[in-house]
């Protein structure tokens, strides 16, 4: 008989349902892709720290680990932490509005996370994180849904005092962002600073 890892005892039954679901494979193979739904679920009941984002792009559908591209080494430079705590399941957990690739439109654009994931799983995915003490909001998806607010992201993103220590809205960390941040120097001068700081306290 095969040990059991301890990664393998922590699966919960929620993470297993997740991992197997296909709501959206009718909708998926209809896009440009089309391809089959694959569940990117990267949290643990014990987390401290949520990341909530929009969904998994094509690398991450392709690698089935969260944020395993370019946006991915910015949001992580902007939290101040290496790859290894970020991954670290017990500490991170990455939780999108969608779990799986939404595919690309005719133009080669992303889809937006279908609202139908959200729906399904997100109550009961938030129940089982009874340990987070940070929240994460990174675009306006994840913004719209946790704070119930339909402004956008940059004023979103400004009242950022307004929900901290517990909750801090950032924008998407694409490099498409670039000249939003250049435009906004407030965001790497006075967010940032307090962002890390509230990190490294709940991640001690």
């Amino acid at each position: 008989m095969t040990k059991r890892t301890g990664s393998e005892k922590s699966i919960s039954p929620l993470i297993k349902r997740i991992e197997g679901c296909t709501l959206c494979s009718d909708r998926f193979a209809a896009t440009a892709t089309a391809h089959q739904p694959r569940p990117v679920v990267w949290f643990r009941p014990g987390a401290r720290m949520l990341i909530a984002g929009q969904a998994p792009g094509l690398r991450v559908h392709e690698s089935g680990r969260p944020f395993t591209d370019p946006s991915g080494d910015r949001l992580r430079d902007w939290l101040g932490i290496d790859a290894e705590t970020f991954y670290d399941r017990d500490k991170v957990a990455v939780v999108p509005m969608a779990f799986c690739f939404p595919g690309y439109n005719a133009r080669n654009a992303d889809l937006p996370p279908p609202p139908i994931c959200a729906q399904t799983w997100r109550d009961d995915v938030m129940e089982e994180l009874r340990e987070v003490r940070l929240t994460i909001l990174v675009g306006g998806h994840a913004q719209k849904w946790h704070l119930a607010t339909r402004q956008p992201v940059t004023r979103v993103v400004e009242g950022w005092r307004d929900h901290a220590p517990r909750v801090f809205p950032l924008p998407h960390p694409s490099w498409r962002n670039t000249a939003w941040l250049k435009k906004n120097p407030w965001f790497e001068s006075d967010l940032l600073p307090v962002l890390r700081s509230r990190v490294q306290e709940v991640l001690k």
